[in-house]
């Protein structure tokens, strides 16, 4: 059975339409007028015991509400959702005994007290017998370092310090879910490298299933298995990593420096960038032979340098933002057009 299994889900927000001037105000004071908008649109999918998967899309996509609807926090408009077999908005107390969320914006340590007694608040809030709270915490406290910063209290922990204190708490009752909103936001280089490592390590180790979201690229690249790609509350891609980076074999960067300067200029392939003596290209593989243009830039003089590179996959994901953008531009002018007539 799938740990989380998504069909038609759907939620809108009712917003009230507030007009410019006196009149307007009292007019919709009087008769309000409300319009609906749409968050997340008919998003299906499914996700395995132990999969680690990225839930992806620009800011405003509904990838945090399609996530407080798999937590519980809001319920459907229309559509199912199930998590480990349950109903979140029904369920959401039993729900809440089997997952973990963490909001990188959004504490769930009392800020004014330190890590040791939100982890013993937190014990009694999930319930967990004394001896086996002390057993998990014990082992966390190891897992993530966070010895030093037990007992100081969390207003004074760096942001870092602070989630990897979060993500250790969020694990405290042992879940089968890990839901990550944003978990590395703002974080240095080293505290993410450590981060991302821990979360590895709880797929393989302990088969915690993870459901990830964020902006980072390192996050998606060192820890996912599977993109789920977000946009306008649609799914636009869902794919595994392999078949979404194998999109970048499609396009290679080069880049080459000589000894003197050389003529860049090759058959149908222009340089991007250039200088007397050096110049990159990006070179589409289903157009050019890679070893060709290679072999053609050796001919040109004598090379200090040259670089071959895959297309970022930060490319990859923006370009299917703004692919999905540009068809529903089309669509509207259209739509537009059709009415006129």
């Amino acid at each position: 059975m799938s740990v989380i299994a998504v069909e038609g889900l759907s939620k809108t927000f009712r917003t009230r339409v507030r007009g410019t001037g006196l009149a307007a105000a009292l007019r919709s004071l009087a008769r309000p007028e409300w319009r609906t908008v749409p968050a997340v649109r008919e998003v299906s999918f499914s996700v395995e015991p132990g999969e680690v998967v990225a839930f992806l899309g620009p800011n405003g996509a509904g990838k945090s509400t399609t996530i407080k609807m798999l937590t519980g926090i809001l319920t459907p408009t229309s559509g199912t959702a199930r998590v480990l077999g349950l109903d979140p908005a029904r369920d959401r107390t039993r729900l809440a005994l089997e997952i973990g969320a963490v909001f990188g914006q959004k504490s769930q340590l009392w800020f004014h007290l330190p890590p040791s007694e939100s982890f013993r608040l937190l014990g009694a809030i999930y319930e967990v017998p004394p001896a086996e709270l002390e057993r998990r915490r014990s082992d966390l406290v190891e897992r993530f370092g966070i010895g030093p910063y037990m007992d100081v209290p969390v207003r004074k922990l760096s942001l870092g310090e602070r989630i990897r204190c979060e993500i250790a708490a969020s694990l405290l009752h042992a879940p089968k879910v890990l839901f990550l909103d944003e978990p590395t936001i703002g974080l240095d280089v080293v505290v993410k490298r450590e981060i991302r490592a821990l979360l590895s390590e709880l797929r393989s180790r302990d088969g915690v299933t993870i459901f990830l979201t964020s902006h980072d690229i390192g996050d998606i690249e060192k820890i996912c298995k599977r993109a789920i790609i977000i946009h306008h509350g649609a799914v636009v891609v869902d794919e595994s990593m392999k078949t979404l980076k194998h999109r970048a074999l499609a396009r290679k960067y080069i880049g080459v420096k000589y000894a003197a300067p050389a003529n860049l200029e090759l058959p149908g392939l222009s340089p991007v960038k250039r200088t007397e003596d050096a110049g990159s290209f990006v070179v589409d593989t289903r157009r050019h032979n890679l070893q060709d243009v290679i072999r053609a830039l050796v001919d040109r003089g004598e090379v200090l340098d040259l670089t071959v590179e895959d297309e970022p996959l930060e490319d990859i994901i923006a370009e299917v933002f703004q692919g999905r953008s540009a068809e529903e531009a089309r669509g509207a002018a259209w739509a537009g057009g059709e009415a006129e007539s």
